[in-house]
Order: C-alpha cells, then sequence, then structure tokens
C-alpha cells in the first residue's frame, strides 16, 4: 500500500517570527518537531531585500498535522477568522493548552484565545 502524504498543509504567515512560533509550537505540543528550516540565500539580495541566512520559512508538524510558516513581513497578521481548535479528553488538559498558549497572548471567552504571536485558538473538551 501507498502511503499518501498530507495534501494541505496550513501556511502561518509571520512577519520575522517563523522559527520562534514554530519552535514554541513543537515544545507545546507531544510528538512535534521541526521538518526544516529553508533561509535565504546571498543570491538574489536586491529581490528579497532580506539577510543572507536569515530565516525565510520553517515546516513542521504538530501531532501529525504538518504546518509551514513563512517570514513574509508585516502586512498580514492573524484574526479570528482562522482558528484552530484543540480537543482536550479532561481538565487538566484544558489548563494545560490554555496556561501555555495563553503565555504572552490574549484570553478570550468560552474556550478562545491568542497566543503571543496573534494566532486564534481554541481550547474544547470533548
Amino acid at each position: 500500500m501507498q502511503i499518501i502524504p498530507q495534501k494541505i498543509a496550513p501556511c502561518l504567515w509571520f512577519d520575522t517570527q517563523a522559527e520562534e512560533a514554530a519552535t514554541f509550537y513543537v515544545s507545546v505540543f507531544k510528538n512535534s518537531k521541526i521538518i526544516k528550516v529553508a533561509r535565504y540565500p546571498n543570491e538574489g539580495q536586491d529581490v528579497h531585500g532580506e539577510e543572507a541566512a536569515s530565516v525565510m520559512a520553517v515546516d513542521f508538524e504538530i501531532t501529525g498535522q504538518k504546518f509551514a510558516a513563512l517570514n513574509g513581513g508585516p502586512q498580514f497578521t492573524f484574526d479570528e477568522a482562522v482558528s484552530f481548535q484543540i480537543y482536550c479528553e479532561n481538565q487538566t488538559e484544558v489548563d494545560y493548552f490554555w496556561n501555555r498558549l495563553t503565555e504572552g497572548g490574549q484570553e478570550h471567552p468560552c474556550g478562545w484565545l491568542k497566543d503571543k504571536y496573534g494566532l486564534s485558538w481554541q481550547v474544547v473538551p470533548v
């Protein structure tokens, strides 16, 4: 049987914090990892305008779900139109994810929060 890779992966647009955010997210969720960090090359600086070897994008995985994080600049920011739901088995899990993801972020009613990068999450008991 052929294993089909995940066809869709969310791409999260950051100003300059892609690697920092990916590292944070994989620290919050068990069975998660950084897969690859792509850096800007020396070539093309007149086009991309970024310092050579600075982080361009990060591929990472959270509990089997692949994500991409892009340092795309300040043009776009997150809002509540997109959020990620975390299904929790018990109050201990709810408290863990709530506390970790609100560090430096904002609490909102009904299980919603924004993390320190502005990404919205819903912590949901099953």
